[in-house]
């Protein structure tokens, strides 16, 4: 059963502007109802409950020590104490589920084909969704992700907008010609800053990944900062015939080639 809440998210996609420089990308404020960002900001997972992403082999060892994570999974929200482990429980009951999925995916369409092109009918999808808090000193350079990331969507979540400067942002190379299929992670002076998607409550700010989706977060310099951020990627895995037991997405075809 759907929920208020899914209603309103799914509405703000479908009827956001998507704009296409330097690549597909689109911002969105007032994503969630405001009721329910109130109730997600008093259920952010306590310190206690994140873990350094440096120490989950999600990364080198070491790296980003300034970042904590918790997996939006099950067995991460059970980690959660009861109140909180009830809210994200019927979070989750939407937001991790197809329905979610294939909206953002219907979305971003076009630029979806002119990446995948048919594959995108043969591909399986899945979702990867983490709660993040950085703190001072966090940065990354400008990257484009990982070669398996189909699209990437931040929620911003925090308690005002006296840090709007915080968000992520979006870097065209100082040589136009160069791509990157994904991985490095470069420095900010072989970059020119296009604009930066303000890290204000309840907004996100998803994009495609490509070869030049360049994006990164500026060192934060401010004290004592808090970065509050939900991630939801998703991943393309190699075409279903190749995964006979994995339950694939055949229904994008019937998505995107509409009579």
């Amino acid at each position: 059963m759907s929920s208020a809440a899914e209603e309103h998210v799914l509405y703000q996609i479908a009827n956001a502007t998507l704009r296409d420089y330097p690549y597909a990308h689109l911002y969105i404020e007032n994503i969630f109802p405001d009721d329910f960002y109130s109730t997600l900001r008093a259920n952010w997972p306590h310190v206690s409950a994140l873990t350094s992403l440096a120490d989950t082999g999600r990364v080198p060892k070491g790296a980003y020590p300034e970042r904590f994570i918790l997996p939006f999974t099950q067995p991460g929200i059970a980690k959660l104490d009861d109140g909180r482990k009830a809210f994200w429980h019927e979070f989750a009951s939407w937001f991790l589920e197809r329905r979610f999925l294939t909206a953002v995916i219907d979305k971003f369409e076009r630029p979806i084909k002119q990446r995948l092109g048919d594959d995108i009918y043969q591909c399986g999808y899945e979702v990867d969704s983490l709660i993040v808090r950085d703190l001072s000193k966090y940065s990354i350079g400008p990257h484009t992700d990982a070669p398996h990331r189909l699209l990437s969507m931040l929620f911003y979540c925090p308690d005002d907008e006296q840090r709007k400067h915080l968000g992520t942002s979006i870097y065209v190379p100082r040589n136009a010609d160069f791509r990157c299929k994904g991985g490095p992670h470069y420095p900010h002076h072989l970059f020119k800053k296009v604009r930066t998607m303000e890290y204000k409550p309840n907004s996100v700010f998803a994009f495609i990944k490509n070869d030049h989706s360049f994006h990164g977060v500026e060192a934060i310099t401010d004290a004592e900062v808090q970065r509050d951020v939900l991630l939801y990627d998703i991943r393309v895995t190699q075409p279903e015939k190749q995964q006979p037991r994995r339950a694939g997405f055949s229904m994008l075809k019937r998505m995107f080639v509409k009579a």
